[in-house]
């Protein structure tokens, strides 16, 4: 059965009839992302207005990112409440299992894209998420709605209505081919506003720099402005003039894409992503957000609208340091000697394996020795067309595919990760069998009904504190990236980056209240749901909870802790992971091999594998 030709009021509906919602209307939601922001950053010296938020309204402070600590598994999470077992977005770049045309026929795309989105959208029957988004959801029960911000992560709140007609969409890609058109109301009101048609880049804050050359030294102040302008100036007041509910994402990219090009740090762990650079990156986004108040003060929607701010994930410093790599010890031209290459991973399983090795992002061809992946992603095995092994490289975890499913090479791929010292934790897909060493997918939510090829293996990347007084404010992290060591990235089972900040303010809310419970950014997509009165059929069972305790009346639930810790490897090394529970739902602190994890403490085994 196409599930896209099902009636919409089999998928979402209104909670009541259209008597109680006109007598019992939901307040506005505004959701506010600020890409990248770890919770204790936010102080009222340099996050005033988020820090503001979560004093007066509601303090998440026992927060979590959904893992893999990416942007776009986060997205789908915020989107529609579901970890990525069931919605298929297991990190920023997966596997597709075909060409995907608008990504110059990588296998590994990059989801950060529109055009990316709507080409596996197409591929995946219709919908590569397999669940109702809130916002999606919100427009079909006749909200109005509007996503700002990001390009890639905003689109997925409401991806399958690629019209312009429905909800506002304003990213990167608006006013080019590859993006969602305006429709001719907002075209009209931008242009009434002096407002440019198309977006513009993020001119210098883009500079990477190189292995000796600094990256950025600028926030992405220009073009999160025209986000802000377009928000406060069009949207927000377009929104208030249909005179009925409304829901927007803002997706601020700062201070992600800062902390991830910031040039205070090159070659060096210290001060990584606590430099100068970084903190004007939060104050951008905290700027922007201070705006969108101001807004609903002078449009008298303050009193109506809650907002709820969650960063997607938390972040680290770029280690690129390993005593054990082969991939360490060769000779790249845009590598310092004696580091890891972007790609190592791909190099150093292609070694053990003594397979050759194709890059996905450089039309399959070969990589040759004192070469890497372009973008670290890569096929191994003797044929292009039908490979043993597939990396898709993202950051501080990676997936890796084994399209043949073949239980010999899954278990040589581990062995010859158990080696490496920039591995600390390794997940396995149930059906691979028992391996030691390894815990199965499902105990980290990756093990679910996923219309998405689903990674064979995941590896977390080792971690350590430079230092200071709260560790997780000073991680260091190998990443398979781009980046140079002193830079900026995120994606591993660390504590440092399953950290991130979450604080909700307005009418549904109570005031002045801290939060003790866990909570995650999947429970935060359940809670839009509830706050904008919509009732949405789940097709998975990998899903969130409302965050009820937050609420007027609601009592904080109990909760647990626990460890699960694996069968041990040969060379006794073992993955454990520290989560906690409330109900059914289980939170990721932390997870890889004790010592190597920041925020992992000593094993302690209340149940095994």
């Amino acid at each position: 059965m196409n599930r896209m030709l099902l009636p919409v009021l089999a998928v979402v509906s209104l909670i009541g009839t259209d008597a109680a919602f006109a007598a019992d209307t939901p307040h506005n939601v505004i959701l506010f992302v600020p890409d990248g922001l770890r919770a204790l950053s936010v102080t009222p010296e340099t996050a005033p207005t988020m820090a503001a938020i979560r004093d007066q309204g509601v303090n998440f402070k026992n927060s979590h990112s959904i893992f893999p600590t990416f942007t776009m598994t986060n997205a789908s999470a915020l989107a529609t409440g579901h970890s990525p077992g069931d919605t298929g977005v297991f990190s920023n770049k997966i596997y597709t299992g075909y060409k995907v045309a608008p990504a110059a026929d990588s296998m590994a795309p990059d989801l950060e894209n529109d055009a990316v989105l709507g080409d596996i959208d197409a591929h995946m029957g219709g919908n590569l998420l397999d669940e109702t988004a809130v916002v999606e959801a919100a427009r079909q029960a006749g909200l109005s709605t509007a996503l700002v911000g990001k390009l890639g992560p905003t689109l997925v709140f409401d991806h399958m209505d690629r019209s312009g007609n429905g909800t506002i969409v304003i990213d990167d890609a608006t006013g080019t081919a590859k993006g969602i058109p305006l429709s001719a109301e907002i075209t009209t009101a931008m242009t009434a506003a002096q407002l440019p048609l198309t977006a513009p880049s993020r001119g210098v804050n883009s500079d990477l720099g190189d292995m000796k050359t600094p990256g950025t030294q600028f926030a992405n102040v220009i073009q999160q402005n025209y986000f802000a302008d377009v928000a406060s100036k069009v949207v927000l007041p377009l929104l208030k003039s249909r005179n009925k509910p409304f829901v927007m994402v803002f997706w601020s990219r700062d201070p992600d894409g800062t902390q991830h090009n910031q040039g205070d740090s090159l070659g060096k762990l210290e001060p990584g992503i606590n430099g100068p650079t970084s903190k004007l990156a939060i104050k951008n986004a905290d700027d922007d957000l201070a705006r969108l108040r101001a807004t609903l003060d002078q449009l008298g929607l303050a009193a109506t609208t809650d907002i709820v701010v969650a960063a997607d994930h938390g972040f680290s410093t770029v280690s690129k340091q390993s005593k054990t790599s082969p991939a360490a010890r060769g000779h790249y031209a845009d590598t310092p000697q004696g580091l890891l290459p972007p790609g190592f991973l791909a190099l150093d399983l292609a070694s053990a394996l003594g397979l050759p090795l194709y890059d996905v992002n450089d039309k399959y061809a070969r990589v040759l020795a004192e070469h890497h992946p372009i973008a670290g992603s890569a096929l191994i095995g003797d044929d292009v067309a039908n490979p043993d092994l597939v990396v898709a490289t993202n950051g501080n975890s990676d997936l890796i595919y084994l399209p043949r499913h073949d239980k010999q090479i899954a278990a040589r791929a581990v062995a010859a990760l158990l080696k490496q010292d920039y591995v600390s934790g390794i997940f396995v897909d149930g059906r691979l069998g028992k391996i030691p060493g390894t815990l199965p997918l499902s105990a980290i939510g990756l093990d679910g009904k996923a219309v998405t090829p689903m990674p064979a293996i995941v590896v977390n990347f080792a971690s350590i504190s430079t230092g200071c007084a709260e560790p997780v404010m000073c991680s260091a992290s190998i990443a398979d990236a781009p980046q140079q060591q002193g830079q900026g990235y995120h994606g591993g089972l660390n504590r440092a980056e399953t950290m991130n900040f979450i604080a909700a303010i307005g009418p549904d809310f109570k005031a002045g209240f801290v939060d003790p419970a866990p909570v995650s950014n999947a429970d935060v997509g359940r809670t839009l749901a509830q706050l904008l009165g919509l009732s949405i059929t789940p097709k998975g069972n990998l899903i969130g909870r409302v965050m009820t305790e937050a609420l007027p009346g609601g009592a904080v639930p109990p909760s647990t802790s626990g460890t699960l810790v694996s069968a041990p490897a040969a060379n006794g090394l073992a993955t454990t992971l520290a989560f906690q529970r409330v109900g059914a739902t289980r939170y990721l602190d932390a997870a890889g091999f004790p010592g190597r994890t920041v925020g992992l403490p000593a094993a302690r085994v209340t149940a095994s594998r």
